[in-house]
């Protein structure tokens, strides 16, 4: 191969060589690809461009301090020289941001001789703010007091509810100079905790800074401001809500009894405040603020119960409210199961003055009443006994001025049963004017019961003039009111004039199961809320109230060609709370432009379902639809062929609802989309489902309807003999057919009884082997058991074992080293004898050299000599020296 590349690139060298066009030609051929390669390839690298500066998002002659470079740092240095600061998170590229900057510098315009507004960019990448906060919203709005903080807000961005809440930052507490300024606080719906302090002593009393920062605390926590903090200084105001000691704090509450806070069980700490108000705080009126995403807010409220909803217009700039003074009004009453006067503030029972509030308090002024009907006295008569049965009490309690004694369930169930005692001396006297008695209670020396009794006729009872005149309260509802006239102490058998109650809200919460929560939404900012409930789109005036109870699937609506006043909510509650109320649940209703006539398949809403799809001269087919089913958009093109062929057929209609955008009553309503009912002409309470194991397609659409498009049955007066033996016919048919039925259903029933007695059987086994798995699973749990600790007897074995090896390898090693020792002196040993042997053999050859006397000499001093030949083996022998040794003879001498 690689032969043949070179023949090739062999010949074309050649060819070049002969011809040089070629070899110019192929090079510029190089050369303009690579150009191209070059350029293609530079344009296909990224690149990256430099984000452009930020600039000022406020204007430079804004009191907004704009720090566009997101100098965090530089803001948390100047804010700590202002006592109120706002610190405003942006993003210059959101929307919401940009919409809340005009509201912040309107705020700033206003209080910036009071607060330090600061504006600082948290988008910039190389800015502090970017790199240290981790917003996942903008804007962000945060406020400082002094060093306390961050309290974010999370209201409306708007000016005014922003300005409001800065404010409530500004003074968190409301100081209260007057009798009048402590029954104004505590007339507010919002609940409200009082503090006691003298500042005559020192500037700072002990425990204001506390309850000064539990306020703050209380606002950081709860953006809404729903606990309001107030501070009293005058020990004749403070005793009016039973403080008496400075330092003391009070939580006003409307029903429960009121509480003050315990020091000897809580620690004092501003948390500890902040927690004990919220914990034990009483909310009449329930705000509600969506921030206009998605959120559960409306489901968490809906999903406790019925919801009273109700949009008004509302400035929070504004002092005197009145439309929501009224409605204050009315869900106090409608939740004060005891007719305190502490609960109203305006109305019928005026507040009471500083003279009333200086003066011994009234006794025997606000009666505890039940209306009693006693059985009539012949089953046909026409009358009844009508008694008012009162509880009331003697001179020599006290009641409090804030706590009116609780008219409690037991306590007129006791005097309901004293009264039923003595109900013969009621019942058996027919008389029109007042008959009233007094009789002691058995449980209290202090109380008596008044019972004053009219005989009523039956027509009368409960209409007078065209209102209600009687009401049948419950136990435990107090009738007290400057409307009202309650039947007094009796003395000397007096019989006053009585007016019996006029029909109120007062106590319904107390005497009805249908119970309401209050919520309020300002309507300049929510109002499409309102239209998606029921409300005008056009309407002038903002106004509307609506009840929604999702558990039992209803919606009922006030009416908006009412003008919006305390009677018309009134009357629209009461309405609601009937046993058999007249309210007509409101069905949400979309708007159709086009004309139906020029449509081939007829749009079915709300208020035209009963015109199109119930009118008895035509037949219907109806399809439930809606903008989220996929399904029923692909059966649009089936549906419009449908409407092609039936479009000659005068009587017949093809229609389609939208069942997101319209409410049907509920004997019209589906499970699942898409699902298709025929209405047939003159037979609408015969209404067909199509089957849904059915492909919906143009021929199976044709079958369903052929099959159940019949003429209607003929009248009675139009039957000759032979209908009506036909009809008897088609009668017994259908009778066998349903005997059949109930044959095949009984069959059915004994195959299921079948199936389950298997079923059991099969439940029975499995829950005997289920017995059985769990004893064996037992049992191998303490095998495993006795296993894990054989292990670990086995494991403590092992290294038992390996110690006492590694201490035998110690050993080892030490006697190798000693015999390796041993055998190297064994070696020099074997060398020192060798070389003795060959001196002695040295030594005896010269003795034979030299015979006779000379030789007798020599002897004698070889002699003499051996001594020093002993004493130099034996020095070499305990001082050996080195001594070269052939490497061979080492290791001969080794093996």
């Amino acid at each position: 191969m690689q032969r043949l590349t070179w023949l090739s690139l062999r010949q074309l060298l050649y060819q070049m060589a002969k011809r040089p066009e070629l070899l110019c030609g192929a090079i510029a051929l190089s050369c303009t690809i690579v150009v191209i390669l070059k350029f293609t390839c530079s344009r296909a690298t990224d690149v990256i461009f430099p984000p452009p500066p930020p600039v000022r998002f406020f204007s430079a002659s804004s009191p907004v301090i704009d720090l566009y470079l997101g100098q965090l740092e530089q803001a948390d240095e100047i804010r700590l020289e202002s006592e109120v600061s706002l610190l405003f998170f942006y993003a210059p590229w959101c929307g919401q941001s940009i919409m809340t900057r005009n509201e912040i510098e309107y705020v700033a315009t206003k209080l910036s001789n009071q607060v330090l507004f600061v504006a600082i960019n948290c988008w910039w990448n190389q800015g502090k703010c970017r790199k240290q906060k981790n917003f996942v919203y903008y804007p962000v709005i945060h406020l400082y007091y002094r060093r306390f903080g961050p309290i974010e807000y999370k209201g409306p961005l708007t000016a005014a509810y922003i300005e409001v809440f800065v404010r409530r930052v500004m003074i968190p507490l409301c100081y209260i100079p007057s009798q009048r300024g402590l029954w104004n606080f505590l007339m507010h719906y919002e609940p409200g905790v009082i503090g006691y302090f003298e500042f005559n002593a020192s500037p700072q009393p002990p425990g204001y800074l506390t309850f000064f920062t539990a306020a703050l605390h209380t606002l950081k926590q709860d953006h809404l401001g729903t606990v309001r903090f107030g501070v009293i200084t005058d020990k004749q105001i403070a005793s009016e809500i039973s403080l008496t000691q400075p330092g003391s704090m009070y939580l006003h509450r409307h029903f429960n009894t009121s509480l003050v806070f315990p020091f000897d069980k809580v620690n004092f700490t501003a948390q500890n405040v902040y927690k004990w108000a919220i914990e034990n705080r009483e909310t009449v009126l329930h705000w509600l603020r969506p921030h206009g995403g998605k959120s559960l807010l409306f489901h968490n409220e809906l999903k406790k119960g019925a919801v009273l909803l109700i949009f008004l217009p509302f400035n929070p700039l504004e002092e005197n409210q009145p439309l929501l003074d009224e409605i204050t009004e009315v869900a106090l009453q409608y939740s004060s199961c005891n007719k305190s006067r502490i609960t109203l503030h305006q109305g019928d029972s005026s507040p009471l003055t500083p003279a009333e509030l200086a003066e011994p308090f009234p006794l025997i002024k606000y009666p505890c009443c039940n209306t009693v009907i006693l059985p009539q006295l012949h089953t046909i008569s026409r009358t009844h006994n009508i008694c008012d049965l009162c509880i009331n009490q003697t001179v020599g309690v006290r009641p409090s001025k804030f706590n009116i004694h609780l008219c409690t369930f037991s306590e007129m169930l006791a005097a309901l049963d004293a009264f039923y005692l003595k109900e013969h001396l009621f019942a058996k006297v027919i008389t029109s004017s007042i008959k009233c008695n007094n009789f002691p209670t058995f449980y209290s020396p202090f109380s008596y019961y008044t019972a004053c009794c009219k005989t009523l006729s039956k027509g009368l009872i409960g209409v007078h003039s065209g209102q209600t005149d009687i009401l049948f309260s419950s136990h435990g509802k107090d009738h007290a009111g400057d409307s009202y006239r309650h039947f007094p102490h009796i003395e000397g058998g007096t019989s006053p004039e009585v007016f019996f109650r006029n029909t109120s809200v007062w106590g319904l919460k107390c005497r009805t199961n249908k119970t309401l929560s209050f919520h309020l939404l300002d309507s300049n900012l929510h109002w499409e809320f309102a239209v998606r409930l029921g409300a005008s789109r056009s309407s002038p005036v903002k106004n509307f109230a609506a009840i929604v109870d999702v558990k039992q699937e209803v919606q009922y609506i006030m009416d908006q060609n009412q003008v919006f006043t305390k009677p018309t909510l009134e009357a629209f509650i009461q309405n609601y709370s009937n046993l058999y109320s007249p309210l007509k649940r409101h069905l949400v209703s979309s708007f159709v432009s086009q004309s139906q006539s020029a449509l081939l398949i007829s749009e079915v809403t709300s208020s035209t379902f009963r015109s199109i799809v119930l009118d008895d001269e035509k037949n219907v087919l109806l399809l439930y639809y809606s903008q989220r089913c996929g399904t029923c958009g692909a059966l649009s093109h089936v549906f419009i062929h449908l409407a092609r062929l039936l479009q000659p057929t005068k009587d017949f209609v093809v229609a389609r609802i939208n069942v997101d955008q319209n409410d049907l009553p509920w004997e019209f309503m589906v499970y699942r989309l898409p699902t298709i009912l025929f209405f047939p002409q003159k037979r609408k309470d015969q209404s067909v489902k199509y089957p849904e194991e059915k492909a919906i397609t143009l021929p199976n659409l044709l079958r369903f309807i052929l099959e159940h498009y019949r003429e209607p049955p003929l009248s009675a007066s139009s039957c000759n003999s032979e209908c009506v033996q036909e009809e008897a016919k088609l009668q017994q048919s259908r009778i066998s057919q349903l005997e059949q039925e109930i044959e095949r259903l009984r069959v059915e029933i004994y195959t299921l009884h079948q199936a389950q007695d298997q079923l059991d059987r099969k439940l029975s086994k499995v829950r005997q082997d289920k017995w059985e798995m769990k004893v064996e699973n037992n049992v191998l749990r303490g095998q495993n058991a006795d296993l894990q600790l054989q292990r670990e007897r086995l494991q403590q074995l092992y290294e038992q074992k390996n110690k006492e090896l590694e201490e035998t390898a110690i050993k080892l090693k030490e006697l190798a080293d000693v015999s390796e020792n041993l055998l190297s002196e064994n070696t020099l040993l074997r060398l020192v004898v060798a070389s003795i042997g060959e001196r002695i053999k040295a030594n005896q050859m010269k003795e034979n050299n030299f015979p006779g006397a000379a030789g007798q000499e020599q002897s004698e001093k070889n002699e003499e000599d051996k001594p020093d030949v002993y004493e130099e083996v034996i020095s070499e022998i305990t001082n050996p020296e080195p001594v070269n040794i052939p490497e061979n003879t080492v290791e001969n001498m080794t093996d």
